[in-house]
């Protein structure tokens, strides 16, 4: 008895979309999911499938994806403000106590 697998209940369209903003979003995977109305699970299986390595073509553009870099990139430009800030009060701190 073969089992038929059932069909999807979203198109590739939607699956692309909804883990394209629960990448880019700063709000944590499982919000986005009950935002778009799907399982929280569902969405974390799209974007693990989402996020496989690609095949590497001739040119080696087996990168990153672009979605992945720039989320990478924007927690690490949040992480260096709140460094440069944390650093402007300690001189601000040791300014003051200096005179």
């Amino acid at each position: 008895m073969e089992v038929c697998p059932m069909p999807s209940k979203y198109s590739p369209e939607f699956k692309q979309d909804a883990v394209k903003l629960a990448v880019d979003s700063d709000q944590p995977i499982s919000q986005t999911a009950r935002a778009l109305g799907v399982n929280p699970n569902t969405l974390y299986t799209w974007v693990a499938k989402y996020h496989q390595p690609q095949t590497v073509d001739e040119e080696g553009a087996g990168d990153k994806h672009p979605y992945e870099e720039l989320k990478r990139l924007r927690r690490e430009i949040a992480q260096l403000k709140e460094e440069r800030d944390i650093l402007k009060k300690a001189a601000a701190y040791f300014a003051k106590n200096s005179r």
